[in-house]
């Protein structure tokens, strides 16, 4: 096997490889952008700008285009579909580019989050107790992540509902869990978790897109080694058939040559040593 077709096969065992790992991280993108949508359910109450689901979009549509990518990989690099391969080439470049814009929303909106969040839970607590969607999302954060207020505790003195109920206590959601009769009450903090919630949820978000990003960059990794190695296949196949292509018109020149000089040399010789450089073109 000569060294340019061992080059080659080479190339499409490492194009094969990486797009069945595209196929891997299609599925992997879209549990991570399916996973962020979710667990911005359980945040929304404190984002009014759904811009910050930007990021997780874009994930999802490169899964969808990365599965696709895959399979399309597969089937162009084992036919080597020479026009294929430059489609996916070009489908690589544009997914490269838009990951690199997914990573890019993700660092400014992680930076947002902290800004958006406090404003936000600020209007929240001060809507507690009125039967309303605010007072449950409130109880139910302070439960779930075990905080209470908005930065610690004793936010709550300037919140409308302790001026309201005037018993100097917080909300029951406040109470450790270990405490099954907590009161609530401020003068006994041991039964409180004193730690506020704006922390808790901005450290929760920002691992959550930090998540992502790592994941984003990844991938884009293994999408420049993929760029290279294509452009590395498509040079190496080039290079192999256009040099065919160059041998096989001089000798058809000499062959043209000998025809007109020597009939009888040219139709046996230049067709033999056609057949031998080129035996598939014979």
């Amino acid at each position: 096997m000569a060294t340019g077709d061992c080059g080659v096969i080479t190339s499409k065992t490492v194009l094969l490889l990486l797009s069945f790992i595209f196929l891997v991280a299609g599925t992997t993108l879209g549990f991570v952008g399916g996973r962020f949508i979710t667990s911005y359910e359980d945040f929304d109450a404190f984002f009014r700008d759904q811009q910050i689901l930007l990021p997780a979009i874009i994930i999802m549509v490169v899964a969808v285009v990365m599965l696709f990518l895959g399979v399309t990989g597969c089937f162009v690099t084992v036919k080597e579909s020479q026009v294929g391969l430059r489609f996916f080439l070009c489908i690589l470049l544009l997914m490269f580019i838009t990951e690199a814009t997914a990573f890019a929303l993700g660092f400014v909106y992680r930076e947002k989050v902290v800004a958006e969040v406090q404003e936000t839970m600020n209007e929240l607590f001060q809507e507690y107790g009125k039967q309303n969607p605010e007072t449950e999302m409130v109880d139910f954060w302070q439960s779930q992540f075990e905080c209470c207020g908005i930065k610690n505790y004793t936010d709550w003195i300037n919140m409308e509902w302790f001026n309201r109920t005037g018993n100097n206590s917080v909300p029951w959601s406040c109470c450790k869990q270990e405490f099954k009769n907590c009161s609530g009450l401020l003068s006994e903090p041991q039964e409180l978790n004193t730690m506020g919630c704006a922390g808790i949820m901005e450290l929760r978000v920002k691992e959550l897109i930090n998540y992502i990003m790592i994941v984003i960059l990844g991938f884009a990794v293994v999408k420049v080694f993929t760029l290279i190695f294509q452009m590395n296949h498509l040079q190496k196949y080039f290079i192999q058939n256009y040099n065919q292509g160059v041998m096989m018109r001089i000798l058809s020149k000499i062959s043209a040559f000998g025809a007109y000089f020597f009939p009888w040399w040219s139709r046996n010789h230049c067709s033999y040593a056609m057949h031998f450089c080129f035996p598939s073109q014979s």
